[in-house]
């Protein structure tokens, strides 16, 4: 264990421990001359024999230890999060500001800010008629709300200092936006009126940068990142409708009966939209009848345009996509390595300069993780230690963010639960384990759900419109209930509560079942208002992709797309957010009924009564509904655009009300949700190749689709272990709760008469851990990059990088090591 007097090998310190260092370095001169001698060479570091530390100095290198710990949990949870090191408090009360900026209640009051924002519209002209406030009120509330993101703003300024502060490019956006959203909501508050505000467009810039945002902001970043081959191919897009425009207009304009080719302009707009097929054939139509060969035309544009240069930009896109996310995996684990490096420095002592002993390690997982129990540090610990030895070395530190986040729970003695049971009692569970566990037992399943698909589509196909669910339950419904609700207790009996329910496959046939057994008590009672739960029954049909292969990466891939695909959704709504908010300002209250009447799409927007015999019928054409008149119409509006079915009546409407420049909104919008879309279509492509050739590179994972262990973790605890962890926690933190958990594991060990007790830490396989495994190979050698980049050279010492670990990037000034050879860095 370590020594109470360990001194940390780089000191993180204030103004009232400023003195111990100095003390040190004259006591070392008073017994010889006996100093520390740090080098870089090879990774090694020399000590000395360690200086001895008057009583007087302990409690200031207790305070300078804990002080060591937090930096280095700052730097790991920078890692963690892709924060950049030239970020990192400099300071005693940039550190203080650093740690107010991040909790979870500032980051809520950061996400609540700029949600309130946003919801503003629908109360602002043009509002939703049922949420409309009178601008006194939504004023205040935007000064309000703006003053927070200013306080949020400060904060951030506290902490980052002014040069750094305007070196974050996203900070002075926000702020740049925060100052003209505050003079305009003055503005709005003083004339008591609202005036064209076109820049609440920009306030979506407040949520996406609220830190439960990073991965819309990740999102945006590869948009961005993926625009200049994007550009490229839509400027040779263009180039070719351009020219057929040209080429349209001058074959097509003698035509006085076809009205999308009379001008110039017609003619490019006819084409854009033809590009989405939205009007086609109706755009070839009136050439079409005058001359057959016409339609030569139209073939070669949409062969050229649609089926090759679009496909062209899709591959262009997933290739970049393709290429983007690879240097982001590999940025982000270098960034994560360079962190681990950092703190490292900080955690090890002068006398003990190449590794981290459990107190040291215990202490950085306080910081790190504060609710984490004494025993799961422990076996966090040992789980690090491969060695076996009583400190951790960098190689092992390294796997640092692969054991944080497991979950600790001791392993049984026996294989099965049921081991300790009467023999009687455990001959029955073992056999309904085997039978559970039987290749025959899936596959009849299997054909159970394939019959019960088939008898529902025969039953759904047989209803008639007068069928009502009350009248009966059908006898299917309780036959195939009983069959999924026996196979339920079948598993939980023979492979345990715990092994059961730790499958995702398990708990999905287990709450299918559990609401169709909550359908059969809807149906047997009556309860009309949730019918909706029977409709649920056919969800059982998923359960027939386990069978193959290919169907369970599919489905495997569908799971692991679900929160990055909200992320996406989360990116299109905030588009979508900031064309509404210029869509209403320049459309609100522009199509009605009976508008457009010079319009080619007059009829529409039609509504009128139609006499049809003794009767009187009104024919409406609906477009009037797709309007700009508040925020909730707007999206519904522009989700009508995006799927492009009809488009152009809405563009034509409008345009034909306002002015023919609006067309360039509906087509910028068009560009856009086409990049976004394209962007969502080449990573469901790129999380799907990835999937399947891991699959091919990996096939021991893929034999038993039940094998959903994820990442496990094993460590042996042994009685000797245990107390000695036990009395150094007592020592280092007495009185403290988080012993009771390493009381509870000598609980364990002596109610069952053990020496020893084995704890798996498991959680689940991310695709960060399936990265590692795919490019294996690769990352040996970005290490050796990194390595190489890292070793300092010798004119380093007067000018250093602003992420290097002895720079001044801590919270405090950093000392030097050795007056005589200046500061090194450790590597």
């Amino acid at each position: 264990m370590e020594a109470e007097d360990d001194v940390p090998l780089i000191l993180t310190w204030d103004e009232a421990n400023s003195g111990l260092l100095s003390e040190e370095t004259e006591r070392g001169d008073e017994n010889g001359g006996c100093n520390y001698d740090i080098t870089t060479a090879n990774n090694a570091v020399t000590s000395t024999p360690r200086l001895q530390i008057s009583r007087s100095q302990n409690e200031s290198l207790k305070q300078s230890w804990e002080m060591n710990y937090q930096e280095a949990a700052i730097y790991l949870q920078e890692g963690e999060n892709n924060d950049k090191f030239f970020t990192h408090p400099r300071n005693p009360k940039a550190l203080a500001a650093y740690l107010f900026a991040h909790n979870h209640l500032f980051y809520m009051m950061e996400l609540l800010t700029g949600l309130l924002l946003m919801m503003l519209s629908l109360c602002e002209a043009p509002a939703v008629p049922s949420l409309r406030l009178d601008v006194y009120v939504h004023a205040t509330l935007e000064l309000l709300a703006l003053v927070m993101v200013a306080f949020e703003l400060c904060m951030k300024l506290r902490w980052l200092g002014f040069h750094t502060f305007i070196r974050h490019k996203r900070t002075v956006v926000k702020t740049c936006v925060l100052l003209l959203q505050f003079v305009e909501a003055i503005v709005v508050l003083v004339r008591q009126t609202s005036h064209v505000r076109v820049t609440r467009a920009l306030r979506p810039i407040f949520l996406v940068d609220c830190r439960y945002c990073g991965a819309v902001r990740r999102n945006l970043r590869q948009i961005f990142q993926s625009l200049p081959p994007f550009i490229d191919i839509l400027l040779l897009l263009l180039f070719f409708m351009v020219i057929f425009a040209i080429l349209g207009f001058c074959l097509f304009s003698t035509n006085t009966a076809d009205p999308y080719f009379s001008t110039l302009e017609n003619s490019l707009v006819s084409l854009f939209v033809l590009l989405t097929t939205a009007n086609f054939p109706d755009v070839m139509m009136p050439a079409y009848s005058k001359n057959r060969w016409s339609c030569v035309f139209f073939i070669i544009y949409l062969s050229i345009e649609l089926y090759f240069i679009m496909n062209l930009l899709l591959a262009v896109v997933f290739d970049t996509f393709n290429d983007v996310e690879k240097m982001k995996f590999k940025s982000l684990l270098l960034h994560k390595r360079s962190a681990i490096d950092h703190a490292f420095q900080l955690l090890v002592s002068r006398q003990r300069p190449m590794g981290v002993s459990l107190k040291q390690f215990d202490g950085l997982m306080r910081f790190y993780r504060p609710r984490m129990s004494a025993r799961d540090r422990f076996l966090t610990f040992k789980a690090l230690n491969t060695a076996g030895g009583p400190m951790l070395s960098l190689q092992e530190f390294y796997r640092f963010y692969e054991v944080t986040g497991l979950r600790w729970k001791p392993r049984r003695s026996g294989e099965h639960w049921f081991d300790d049971l009467p023999h009687t009692t455990f001959l029955i569970f073992r056999g309904i384990n085997l039978l559970v566990k039987s290749k025959a037992f899936q596959y009849v399943m299997y054909v159970v759900v394939a019959i019960n698909g088939v008898w529902i589509m025969v039953e759904t196909f047989t209803l008639n419109s007068e069928f009502s669910w009350s009248k009966s339950v059908p006898w299917s419904y309780i036959v195939f209930l009983t069959v999924y609700g026996v196979e339920v207790l079948l598993k939980i009996s023979g492979l345990g509560p715990m092994a059961y329910f730790s499958s995702g496959w398990n708990l999905f046939d287990f709450f299918v079942t559990l609401f169709a057994f909550l359908g059969l008590i809807v149906l047997a009672f009556n309860k009309e208002p949730f019918y909706f739960i029977v409709v649920l029954r056919p969800l059982q049909l998923l359960r027939l992709f386990k069978i193959k292969q290919r169907f369970r990466n599919v489905l495997d891939t569908m799971f692991e797309l679900f929160p990055r695909m909200a992320s996406l959704g989360l990116t299109l709504i905030i588009f979508y957010y900031s064309f509404a908010i210029v869509g209403m300002e320049f459309f609100a209250d522009v199509v009605y009924p009976n508008c457009c009447n010079t319009s080619t799409v007059a009829e529409s927007y039609r509504q009128s009564n139609v006499t049809v015999g003794n009767k009187t019928v009104l024919e409406e054409g609906y477009y009037y509904l797709n309007n700009f008149n508040n925020i909730l119409s707007s999206f519904v509006t522009l989700f009508e655009l995006t799927v492009v079915n009809n488009w152009y009546i809405t563009m034509e409407g409008v345009t034909s009300m306002t002015s023919h420049w609006s067309r360039l909104y509906f087509m910028t919008f068009y560009i856009v949700t086409m990049v976004v879309m394209t962007i969502i279509v080449a990573f469901i492509l790129d999380a799907f190749v990835f999937r399947m050739n891991y699959s091919r590179k990996n096939r021991e994972l893929v034999d038993n689709p039940e094998d959903e262990n994820g990442i496990v973790f094993e460590v042996d605890v042994n009685r000797n272990e245990a107390l000695a962890t036990f009395e150094l926690y007592k020592r280092i933190c007495p009185g403290s709760s988080s012993l009771s958990s390493l009381q509870r594991v000598l609980l364990a060990m002596d109610r069952g008469g053990h020496s020893a007790l084995v704890y798996l830490g498991r959680r689940s396989r991310t695709k960060s851990d399936l990265s590692m495994k795919m490019y294996e190979e690769e990352i040996q050698e970005w290490y050796s990059e990194y390595s190489r980049e890292s070793i300092p050279q010798p004119d380093q010492s007067l000018e250093q990088e602003l992420d290097s670990p002895t720079s001044d990037q801590s919270p405090f000034p950093q000392p030097q090591l050795n007056s005589e050879t200046g500061p090194h860095t450790i590597n």
